[in-house]
């Protein structure tokens, strides 16, 4: 007998979070994707120190969610792995399309695309995918995903801010592999990227966020 994968549709719930309120004076609508092992709520923490009337962010929920440690206690969340890959990228873009249309965000305001770590990925898969216009992409600790082309970034204008940021200390980026994200993220916006580094490792700093915020 030979095992046959088989696919099957279904409706399925995920949460996502949410901090400050849309209002009249809100200018800067912010996308976060968080990292390997965080869930949501918790990622929200590093931007409630912007502007509360004028900054709004939207938090969505990775959707493989384990416990952390093998100690049964924290529960932290993944975007995607190396299994069905294909597949699970268009079930996160059904859900990505399902938050931005629950939020009917205004068109006034601007946006502001944010990933760390493995959010950096989803951020840019998504952005691709959607063809949605941002004032800002920021790129934060992170990996580009291979298969993108310059192509994919076609929509965004000429005023769309890049920015790559890492951590002088990060343990995950050798010397080798800062070239190899540099290089592919050139090949994607040329020399239209600000890279920003800063002491430190692999952590998401408030500070630097709150300066990005200006």
């Amino acid at each position: 007998m030979k095992n046959q994968i088989k696919n099957v549709t279904y409706k399925s719930t995920n949460t996502y979070e949410t901090l400050n309120e849309l209002n009249n004076d809100t200018k800067q609508v912010w996308i976060v994707f968080h990292g390997i092992g965080f869930l949501s709520r918790f990622f929200l923490k590093y931007f409630n120190e912007l502007p509360k009337r004028e900054n709004y962010i939207i938090a969505p929920q990775a959707p493989s969610k384990y416990y952390l440690k093998n100690e049964y206690k924290h529960v932290g969340a993944s975007w995607l792995t190396k299994e069905n890959t294909a597949q699970e990228t268009k079930n996160l873009y059904n859900y990505l399309d399902a938050v931005l249309d629950n939020e009917k965000l205004p068109l006034n305001c601007k946006i502001i695309f944010f990933g760390f770590s493995q959010g950096v990925s989803i951020a840019l898969r998504y952005l691709a995918h959607s063809k949605l216009k941002c004032s800002k992409l920021i790129l934060y600790a992170g990996g580009i995903p291979k298969e993108l082309k310059t192509a994919d970034f076609d929509h965004l204008n000429s005023e769309t801010e890049i920015v790559s940021m890492v951590g002088r200390n990060d343990e995950y980026l050798t010397p080798d592999r800062w070239i190899e994200e540099n290089n592919k993220l050139k090949i994607l916006f040329g020399k239209r990227i600000n890279n920003i580094s800063f002491d430190g490792g692999h952590e998401v700093k408030k500070e630097i966020i709150n300066q990005l915020a200006l």
